[in-house]
């Protein structure tokens, strides 16, 4: 092997994050999260309510970016995602009230892998654009579930009119059961409530992975393991992700390229419907526009995870943070992160100056410097922004994870049958 291959492994290597060095960034992200409380006095921040609240908006995020990722990797962009969730959720609804949450969950699924499997058929079969294809079911999934919602729920005389529902919405369904660990969530509550540094920080979140957890949240968890396992650890696995890198090259070895880009974009379907379904079976009805571009913060949340499940993992929770930050907490606790986000520009300034960044490095002091004028001379921020920081997150991260990106090399790329012969 010569010298210039293994440095640029060595290259590729360093670029990865190891797990002892992610759980040292929880830990760094733990212990500022604590001082920051301290600091500003906004307990809202690491309090359980907080956490359980982002776990539930991380969810469906999460299994949607994690349906991108079965798609991209079998190198098919998946923009359809928002209209995955959309027939999940409506799926969910119709099917929920009249069966219970369970069966809900699992029309859902169904509803998104028809989705998906429309999309296959698009840009598999008849080579559609693949942006054309996704932006296309959208549309075509609004209309369809506004449709069917009018004529199923909405109907005078009907069932379910007479059950509670209207054009908008579905009749209600039954709870999902939810678990709690006994003792344990109680224990940590107390100690939350003292407000000791770090301690209590760490118990609010532990007491909210213990305390009321939904068993479709446990579930999505198992598939996020389940797909690095599938997608990472089993010859079905690498034979999907070669046709996302290079299909000619994966034809030629007796990959048959179609049927593997299918069974992805079905999967990535199934998924984002499972997430739209979460979504319904949380507040136990369907409604119209529930989604709520749900779906393309899960595309981000694939990109900025770099086409890894973990990553996807991280980057929802930090969405669906966000999301929960701006539903529970309001303007103080947000204005408290700003002296955050300021700190943390700063150091990504200094970081960059000293690599040979100046620009970016200028750019990244002017704006912590903004930053910290506003947190020193406000006490919150107006309510506006705050309904907005899912999204203003959304697109700072995109811009500084941009350059450790690295997309399957075909994705998007037209595919015919043959081309590996």
């Amino acid at each position: 092997m010569s010298t210039a291959v293994r440095n640029g492994i060595a290259r590729v290597k360093s670029r990865r994050l190891s797990y002892p060095v992610v759980l040292l960034i929880i830990a760094g992200a733990l212990v500022a999260f604590s001082l920051l409380r301290i600091v500003t006095g906004a307990n809202q921040l690491t309090a359980s309510g907080q956490y359980a609240s982002a776990l539930a908006a991380a969810v469906p995020i999460g299994l949607a970016g994690l349906g991108g990722l079965w798609a991209e990797r079998a190198g098919i962009i998946n923009i359809g995602l928002e209209g995955m969730m959309m027939l999940g959720t409506f799926a969910a609804g119709w099917v929920g009230w009249q069966h219970g949450p369970w069966a809900a969950a699992l029309a859902g699924v169904v509803g998104g892998a028809l989705g998906g499997l429309l999309h296959a058929v698009a840009t598999v079969t008849f080579g559609v654009d693949h942006i054309v294809s996704g932006v296309a079911l959208n549309i075509l999934a609004l209309g369809v579930v506004r449709y069917l919602a009018k004529l199923w729920f909405g109907a005078e005389g009907s069932a379910a009119a007479a059950a509670g529902g209207n054009d908008k919405q579905s009749p209600p369904m039954a709870d999902m059961p939810t678990f709690t660990v006994p003792g344990v969530a109680d224990a940590l509550r107390s100690v939350e409530a003292h407000h000791w540094f770090l301690v209590s920080d760490l118990a609010g979140i532990l007491g909210a992975l213990v305390s009321n957890v939904s068993w479709l949240t446990l579930l999505a968890a198992g598939l996020f393991v389940g797909s690095f396992f599938a997608l990472w650890r089993s010859s079905f696995g690498l034979r999907l992700r070669s046709c996302g890198e290079n299909p000619a090259a994966a034809e030629s070895l007796g990959v048959n390229v179609y049927r593997y880009k299918y069974a992805a974009v079905v999967v990535s379907g199934a998924l984002a419907g499972l997430g739209g379904a979460f979504l319904a079976i949380g507040v136990h009805i369907y409604q119209d526009q529930q989604t709520g571009g749900r779906g393309y913060i899960g595309l981000a949340t694939m990109i900025f995870g770099n086409w890894r499940p973990g990553g996807v993992a991280m980057g929802a929770g930090l969405f669906g943070f966000m999301d929960a930050l701006q539903l529970r907490a309001g303007g103080p606790t947000v204005h408290a992160l700003l002296l955050l986000a300021s700190v943390l520009l700063a150091g990504f300034a200094l970081w960059r100056l000293r690599g040979g960044g100046r620009v970016p490095a200028l750019v990244g002091m002017v704006v912590a410097a903004g930053l910290l004028a506003w947190f020193l001379t406000t006490e919150t921020v107006p309510l506006e922004f705050v309904e907005m920081s899912p999204y203003v997150t959304t697109l700072l991260v995109l811009s500084l994870a941009a350059q450790r990106l690295r997309p399957p090399k075909a994705v998007g790329k037209p595919y015919l049958r043959g081309q590996g012969t």
